[in-house]
Order: structure tokens, then C-alpha cells, then sequence
């Protein structure tokens, strides 16, 4: 079985190259200019053992939202694509996530019903330099809509 795609998004405000192996081995080379994301990207393939690339530009002269959202679409795209028709795996799943003082929860269903359930706050605007706190919602609803996922995500504290 081959569960690869590959996705190529332009639109005004960025150029997306993306690819995906969801029978990898975890490895990323990710570039999309904010680095705080890029760290995200690359332990979400890291910790899934999948290897994802991707290349973006954006407009980040004005700010971080085009960038983020729009990988959440090509990322959500690539991963149904990679999916195909879900023969042999598993349809739900969930994770609890311990990170230092905090604990989050996710659970899914890959139901080709996009949905997205957020419970998470934040106590700060942005993490690193030029990632506001706002768009990890932008890029999780845009990941669950363009690849059909019912998500839920909660930050437990």
C-alpha cells in the first residue's frame, strides 16, 4: 500500500509544497519562515512516525495567519489523500499528552465529517518570536475541515 500524496497550494498569499509519507519513519524538513510552527510541524512527524516536508511562503511581512492556516489545509489534504479509501486502519483514536506542567488531551474520528471541538487557552499572546497563540485554532480547524476529521482537542491544564 502506498499512503503517500503529495500537495502543491498557491494562492496569493502563499505557495505550499507538501509531502507526506504516512508510512515513515518520522523524518521532516519543514521551512515555512515561522519557527516556533516549523518546530510543531516537526514533532507532530516525529511522534507519528510519519515524514512530512514542507516549503511555504507566505506573506509573512503582514503576519503568521495565511502561513499557518493555509498549511493546515494542504497538511489536512495530504493526509486524506494519503488515506485514501481508510481500508485496514483504525477509524478513531485518542492521546492524552504530558509536556512539562501541562496536560492535553485529542481524540478523533477520521468520519469525513470536519469538525473541530477547542477547548484550549492560552495564558500567553505567542510562543517564539512571531507565533500567536490565536492560530493554533486557525490551524487545527483548517487541518480538520481539508481532511475530513471530527477533532477534539483540550488543554486539561
Amino acid at each position: 500500500m502506498n499512503r503517500t500524496a503529495e500537495i502543491a497550494r498557491k494562492t496569493k498569499e502563499t505557495d505550499i509544497n507538501l509531502s507526506i509519507n504516512l508510512d515513515g519513519t518520522g523524518k521532516a524538513a519543514i521551512n515555512t519562515g515561522v519557527a516556533f510552527f516549523d518546530h510543531m510541524l516537526e514533532q507532530l512527524a516525529k511522534h507519528g512516525v510519519f515524514d512530512l516536508t514542507i516549503s511555504c511562503k507566505g506573506d509573512l511581512e503582514i503576519d503568521c495567519h495565511h502561513t499557518v492556516e493555509d498549511t493546515g489545509i494542504a497538511l489536512g489534504q495530504a493526509i486524506k489523500q494519503a488515506l485514501g479509501d481508510k481500508m485496514g486502519i483504525g477509524r478513531y483514536g485518542h492521546s492524552y499528552v504530558p509536556m512539562d506542567e501541562a496536560m492535553s488531551r485529542v481524540a478523533l474520528d477520521l468520519s469525513n465529517r470536519p469538525y473541530l471541538v477547542w477547548n484550549v487557552k492560552f495564558t500567553i499572546d505567542r510562543l517564539g518570536e512571531q507565533m500567536e497563540t490565536e492560530l493554533f485554532f486557525e490551524f487545527f480547524n483548517a487541518l480538520a475541515q481539508a481532511a475530513g476529521i471530527t477533532l477534539h482537542v483540550e488543554n486539561l491544564y
